[in-house]
């Protein structure tokens, strides 16, 4: 066989592969979005996966030892930003194993489903908590961050 025709078939190799890859990793199924408490409680049906984003309500927090699960409420706008609790959603988590960042106000995104009815609550099986930006502070101070100029 040439070189030329070995060249061909490894290239044509590669790019069957690549496609093949593309096409498992890329699909819809793997993007997955959150969404906003409000998008939630519009159109949520309950047993059904979800991605929810929200804000750990202050003083929600109960975690439960003996039951390995921790409770906690979610609302909709910060804590910071004078988001009120009404309307939040009771979260529970089945794990003591929270990630270090959460904590009262906290940005959060939980998955997992709803339980029982309108009343019930999320049944999560998973808490991400996003790290707070280092300029949020010194911009509701009203400061110029550090490395800005004006």
């Amino acid at each position: 066989m040439s070189k030329g025709i070995q060249i061909a078939v490894g290239a044509v190799a590669i790019v069957l592969l690549l496609g093949w890859y593309a096409s498992g990793n890329l699909g819809e199924a793997s993007f997955v979005y959150y969404q906003t408490l409000e998008e939630f409680r519009s159109g949520s049906s309950s047993g059904q996966n979800a991605r929810v984003h929200g804000y750990v309500t202050p003083g929600s927090i109960e975690r439960d030892v003996d039951g390995r699960q921790v409770r906690f409420h979610v609302q909709n706008v910060a804590p910071h930003a004078g988001g009120s609790s009404d309307g939040s959603l009771p979260v529970v988590f089945a794990s003591l194993e929270t990630p270090d960042l959460f904590k009262d106000g906290a940005e959060v995104v939980v998955e997992g489903r709803m339980a029982g009815e309108a009343g019930g609550s999320f049944q999560a099986t998973n808490v991400l908590a996003k790290c707070p930006s280092k300029f949020e502070a010194a911009a509701a101070a009203g400061e110029t961050p550090p490395g800005t100029s004006l």
